[in-house]
């Protein structure tokens, strides 16, 4: 397990704000992804839900998964989920592009099921993006402080 790289002050500030069981779910899950992608840019928002999103570049549209913090859960999200190979059939969802896994525990992603398909949508937004990325292993944070 490589350092536990620090949450930015911007978030960690609303994560505060959330109940203990999400705060630790949230924390857990992403040591989880960043051990597998250390490489991995954070861009962080705070819309609807408060997200972290992982990407292989500084661009959204870049992003191989997500993790929205809810009112009372979180979900692993994949940007381009219908796009990646999900053979275990562990992805629910309606839209045209993004699926997820509910987490509830650290059983619903510490798992070699998981840790396949967080790789497959890294290999596939690595071959989906347009060019090549200066940025890695950086926190962007998109949060509009009031």
């Amino acid at each position: 397990m490589a350092k536990v790289k620090p949450i930015h002050p911007d978030f960690l500030f609303l994560l505060e704000l959330k109940e203990k069981k999400l705060i630790a779910l949230f924390k857990d899950i992403r040591n989880y992804i960043l051990d597998i992608y250390p490489d991995s840019n954070e861009l962080l928002y705070h819309t609807h839900a408060l997200t972290t999103v992982f990407s292989i570049s500084d661009k959204l549209s870049d992003a191989f998964c997500m993790l929205p913090i809810y009112t009372n859960h979180l979900n692993l999200g994949f940007n381009k989920g219908t796009l990646i190979n999900d053979p275990y059939k562990l992805l629910v969802g309606t839209g045209s592009l993004i699926r997820h896994i509910p987490v509830e525990s650290p059983a619903d992603y510490r798992n070699k099921k998981v840790k396949g398909l967080v790789r497959a949508a890294v290999d596939f937004a690595i071959k989906d993006m347009d060019k090549p990325t200066k940025s890695t292993a950086s926190t962007i944070s998109k949060i509009i402080k009031k």
